[in-house]
């Protein structure tokens, strides 16, 4: 009978180890689970992360001289305003003097164009409160409502973003 006891107390101590190895099995299956997760959200952050400063970057090199184009779209006006100064009663001098101003200006429109500076297309067209701002309203009954009648002062495109809302005037 004392070789059962002991051999009933070895067993005990076999399966007490066998359950302390089983618990530690357990807990390392969790702490391996806990740790492979971490490092999935942790990849996923950094592909995040990654897409963002991509982006970013993109933009920068895409919306590189929105600055300088903001300081030269008042030029652009001023000249548009310029040479709507022109009519048959001016001299000679003066005339010649407003063709310069009109060289100058396609010569400025154009670049603004070729770097992928675009004006908003506004008079007779639907009002849109993304690219334009209505500072004025009207009621002319043979126009369409909600329709731009007058623009104002011009609106501006860079690449695909609106860089200068279009004034206009809206029937109502």
């Amino acid at each position: 009978m004392n070789e059962e006891v002991k051999t009933n107390e070895k067993v005990k101590k076999v399966v007490k180890k066998a359950n302390k190895a089983n618990l530690e099995i357990e807990k390392l299956i969790l702490e391996k689970a806990e740790l492979s997760d971490k490092v999935l959200r942790l990849t996923a952050e950094m592909q995040n992360m990654s897409r963002r400063f991509e982006q970013e970057k993109t933009n920068i090199f895409k919306y590189d001289g929105e600055k300088l184009i903001k300081e030269l779209l008042p030029i652009v006006d001023n000249f548009e305003r310029a040479i709507r100064l022109d009519d048959d009663n001016l001299s000679d001098e003066l005339s010649k003097f407003l063709t310069g101003f009109k060289m100058i200006y396609t010569s400025l429109v154009s670049t603004l164009k070729a770097v992928g500076v675009s004006e908003i297309e506004a008079l007779g067209k639907e009002f849109d409160p993304n690219k334009m701002e209505a500072i004025m309203t009207t009621n002319i009954m043979e126009e369409e409502q909600n329709v731009v009648v007058e623009v104002m002062q011009k609106g501006y495109m860079y690449n695909d973003k609106v860089i200068r809302v279009a004034m206009v005037k809206v029937n109502e």
